[in-house]
């Protein structure tokens, strides 16, 4: 044995003795048996900490999915078929409108007509464990969720297809552990009710792919297919399926359009390499060959992709209509759901963010449930007035001005055109027949006809001051208001103004409101202001009106915070009611896609006025057809019915109005500019007003080419009974006095019976009045005769002022230039006596001049002149305050409207200290004053003649 050898059994030996000795295998024992039991506590406190662990984990999971409700198959399958079939519109007449304008835009298709190219890049990119997975895939979930906890990136999603599917459906895209728990438990329970067929058919109809050639937002395979390359989806190449199979992660990313009417987008880039992706995915799953991926991999897919494509809705052809009909239907559906889900009409109303859960839900809804929404719109009307809206050639000049740019923050110049709004109502129903929302929908996207809010002028006045007026019996169509200049808003400046910044005196409030004058209206809401009138335009559909409408004076002019045509056209409806109010509606009909009614529409008249105020109304506003400012209207109509309307001009003429109704139809037409810039006052030599009223009449004309019997119906407004004609005194408004009838001021008209007046009027005196300064007033029974005037009659204007609320400052301006007043005298007011003598006067003389300065008492009408203490003239007070004297010593008193006479002035003399003087004198004392020009105190004689009027002598 060589010696290497034995050293190896030496050492072996040795080994051996050490691992035998009992020494060393206790210690091994001792060893082994800590080591172990140390190992065992490690594997017990793992298990126990995942059991924990898994625990509290299970815990969470549970408290997370608490409140998740237990789905049945049929209602899971309800939730995951429905491919949110968009609504179909209808005109009335159940005429076919077509879609309801969606942000969403889809078409349904099986699986067996959907390309097996497009199918397995969808799984090779979505979701490659989709045949062998249950719903889940833990391992993408954990990997998901670590990402989530770290804040990593996050390169690959822990969703599978049937995750997916369970969020667009089912759920939201609320980003929460809540909503994800509830994403895996329905997912579980999806896979266990359906065939994975059914669910990948399912995905592929809900899945969105961004925007087509249109520039709509798409969704499912099919609407994509035909929207960006225009094909079936069962006819995709390769290329063009591995492109729309990239779509989903990014819709907006990558897809090629804009949202600019479906402009392709400068820059493909990122769409392009997103189907690279797919196609490297495709071919790393297996699903493509070498060949294959290398050949779709180069081909150039931008050359496939549509140049342009049919919208698919109805926002193109009808903008403005689908649109109303969209926001209409959607607050009929919401006001459902509310009640549906156990809330009050008053809670949906008055709570604003309840409002919005459920109109989301509505229009979730309504885009889901594949409605028919069957409307009032009479399409061939419709039609025809849109064409006569956008022909028409005397709207008047486009205005340049400056504005904002939101996005830019630059000042940009924009150029803004005349827009209109119409309206055709009919009355008895409340249907909206038809109306124009705008000029241009490209340009401006608000509806004038129903949407936006102005000031409605002078077509406020029926239905604020004149309507309500009369049915508070205030006011008759008899009644006598003034026209005068009046300061109701303070001292300072005259308001109201009319429109001519002229005056017409005392009017009845019947030709007030046919020539449109604003002070008379003014004067008479301020009468029933206190009674809160507003409350009939509120019954009436007035929904936007502010706490200062109901106060301010003004609001009887139209300026108030503002009302849609749609709005105003309605109220006029009321009047042709009968007195009652029946609001306006579009959406007639909603039935599911069975035929089930959801909603119908039922009116539900309100009472406003009584019937005698309603047809007393339209009564008047016949005249402002047949003789006042709507009178252009008669020579434009193809046909003629009986209507009564209003016209109305906005604050420097920033509004035109006209409104007009007969027994079937209300219809009302406003232009203006989008912001307050004033309308020509003169187009093609044509005044703004009757711009206007030509368009009215072309925008009818063209309803009754359709349907005359609608528009043109052969009945004519009826008079109810409690309707009485009485005649009344057109000073006042009152029954006529004989001093009345004697002025030939005598007129009649209708009354409501209870109403008509049973006073006589007082107004008017016979020939009886004093004059002080430039001012008459009423003589008394005591006034001296000698300062009385007559001839006429006279107007006593306190009546007037006590409906003004102040003096009058030129009463005057009470009488009206016409013939028939040409001998009608104003008295400012009755005159008031003090009750006291007046006290002396001083008087001077220069030359042969006596004068005074005028008495420091108002009731003083006149002053007596005595020479030698025999009265020899009398002065008026109106007159000059002198007098002419001959030789002799003279004094001076005053003398009031009483006849109370002060005591004698100082004394002068004239003529008497130089004899040669009175030589000269002679011939002027043969000369002296003649009867006429010195009249005798004696009642009937003719007063002398009086000097020109000096104004500083002017008390």
């Amino acid at each position: 044995m060589s010696q290497e050898k034995r050293g190896w059994k030496d050492r072996f030996t040795s080994w051996s003795a050490f691992f035998t000795n009992k020494r060393t295998v206790k210690s091994a024992r001792v060893t082994y048996s800590v080591v172990w039991n140390l190992l065992l506590l490690f594997l017990i406190i793992i298990v126990i900490g995942a059991g924990f662990a898994g625990g509290a984990g299970a815990g969470y999971f549970a408290s997370l999915v608490k409140d998740e409700p237990v789905r049945s198959y049929d209602k899971m399958k309800k939730e995951i078929y429905n491919y949110e079939e968009t609504s179909n519109l209808f005109f009335s007449d159940n005429v076919y409108l077509g879609k309801l304008r969606t942000d969403l835009y889809r078409e349904e298709v099986e699986l067996k007509d959907i390309s097996q190219h497009l199918i397995n890049a969808v799984i090779a990119t979505e979701d490659e464990y989709f045949y062998e997975h249950d719903g889940v895939v833990p391992k993408a979930i954990m990997r998901a969720l670590f990402q989530e906890v770290t804040n990593s990136a996050n390169s690959s999603g822990g969703s599978t297809l049937t995750q997916q599917l369970i969020k667009n459906q089912i759920l939201t895209n609320e980003v929460s552990f809540e909503r994800k728990a509830k994403e895996i438990l329905l997912a579980l329970r999806l896979e266990r009710f359906f065939e994975k067929e059914e669910i990948l058919e399912a995905y592929l109809n809900v899945a969105t792919f961004g925007r087509d050639a249109s520039g709509n937002n798409i969704a499912g395979v099919q609407a994509a297919a035909r929207g960006i390359f225009g094909v079936d989806v069962k006819d995709l190449t390769l290329p063009q399926a591995a492109f729309i199979a990239g779509l989903p992660q990014s819709p907006f990313g990558y897809t090629p359009f804009s949202s600019d009417q479906g402009k392709l987008k400068e820059n493909l880039e990122p769409g392009l390499s997103r189907m690279k992706t797919v196609l490297e995915r495709m071919h790393t799953g297996g699903f493509i060959t070498e060949e294959e991926y290398n050949q779709a991999s180069a081909y150039d897919i931008t050359k496939d992709f549509l140049k342009e494509a049919d919208s698919g809705n109805t926002i193109e052809e009808y903008p403005y209509l689908t649109m109303e009909i969209e926001k209409r239907a959607k607050d009929i559906l919401a006001k459902i759901l509310a009640e549906q889900a156990g809330y009050e009409p008053e809670d949906y109303d008055n709570d604003k963010d309840l409002r919005a859960e459920f109109n989301a839900l509505a229009d979730r809804n309504m885009r889901q449930s594949g409605y028919n929404i069957h409307t009032t719109i009479n399409k061939e009307i419709y039609d025809r007035m849109q064409e006569v809206a956008k022909n028409f050639q005397l709207y008047g000049s486009n205005k340049t001005i400056q504005q904002r740019n939101p996005e830019t923050g630059k000042m940009e110049n924009v150029t803004l055109p005349v827009e209109l709004g119409a309206i055709l109502i009919e009355n008895k129903t409340g249907k909206i027949i038809s109306f124009v929302g705008g000029r241009d929908f490209k340009r401006e996207q608000v509806n004038h006809a129903t949407f936006a809010k102005r000031p409605n002028g002078s077509t406020m006045k029926p239905l604020l001051v004149y309507a309500p007026a009369m049915e508070l019996g205030k006011l008759h169509p008899g009644s006598v208001l003034p026209d005068v200049e009046v300061y109701l808003n303070g001292p300072g400046k005259p308001w109201p103004n009319n429109y001519d910044r002229s005056y017409s005196g005392l009017t009845s409030a019947r030709y007030a409101l046919t020539r449109s004058y604003n002070v008379p209206a003014v004067v008479a809401y301020k009468n029933i202001v206190n009674q809160r009138p507003t409350t009939f335009l509120e019954k009436m559909g007035f929904t936007s009106l502010e706490k200062d409408d109901h106060t301010n004076l003004s609001a009887s002019l139209g300026s108030i915070a503002g009302v849609t045509v749609e709005e105003n056209v309605n109220a006029y409806g009321t009047f042709a009611n009968g007195g009652k109010f029946i609001d306006a509606y579009m959406i007639d009909k909603i039935t599911d896609k069975d035929g089930n009614v959801i909603f119908e529409h039922k009116s539900e008249p309100v009472d406003v006025f009584s019937p005698q105020t309603a047809y007393l109304t339209v009564d008047m506003m016949r005249d402002v057809i047949t003789r006042g400012t709507a009178t252009s209207l008669n020579n434009r109509l193809k046909f003629s019915s009986d209507w009564a309307g209003k016209t109305g001009t906005g604050h420097n003429y920033y509004d035109s109005w006209f409104v007009a109704t007969n027994p079937n139809v209300s219809f009302g037409v406003w232009n203006g500019y989008d912001v307050n810039l004033s309308l020509e006052r003169s187009y093609k030599g044509v005044s703004y007003g009757m711009r206007n009223i030509y368009l009215w009449a072309d925008l009818m004309n063209a309803a009754y080419d359709v349907d005359p019997k609608l528009v043109d119906p052969d009945q004519r407004f009826e008079m109810p009974g409690g309707i009485v004609r009485r005649s009344y005194c057109s000073v006042s408004g009152l029954l006529p006095s004989k001093a009345c009838s004697d002025a030939g001021l005598v007129q009649s008209d209708l009354f409501i019976a209870k109403y008509a007046p049973t006073k006589v009027d007082d107004s008017l005196s016979a020939s009886r009045f004093v004059r002080v300064g430039d001012k008459r007033y009423f003589a008394l029974d005591s006034t001296p005769g000698e300062f009385v005037e007559t001839g006429g009659v006279t107007i006593d204007p306190s009546y007037m002022e006590s409906l003004i609320g102040h003096k009058i400052k030129n009463p005057s301006q009470l009488v009206p230039g016409k013939e028939a007043w040409s001998n009608i005298l104003v008295a400012s007011s009755k005159l008031n006596e003090n009750g006291r003598t007046p006290s002396p006067l001083k008087i001077s003389a220069s030359g042969k001049t006596i004068k005074w300065s005028s008495h420091g008492d108002n009731d003083v009408v006149g002053y007596r002149i005595y020479n030698n203490g025999k009265k020899v003239a009398s002065i008026k007070s109106g007159s000059s305050l002198s007098y002419s004297a001959g030789n002799g010593s003279f004094h001076v008193t005053a003398v009031d409207i009483a006849g109370k006479e002060s005591a004698p002035s100082n004394m002068v003399k004239i003529g008497e200290e130089k004899p040669k003087e009175k030589e000269a004198e002679k011939p002027k004392q043969e000369n002296k004053p003649k009867a006429e020009d010195t009249p005798k105190p004696a009642d009937g004689e003719k007063p002398p003649e009086e000097t020109p009027d000096d104004p500083e002598d002017e008390s």
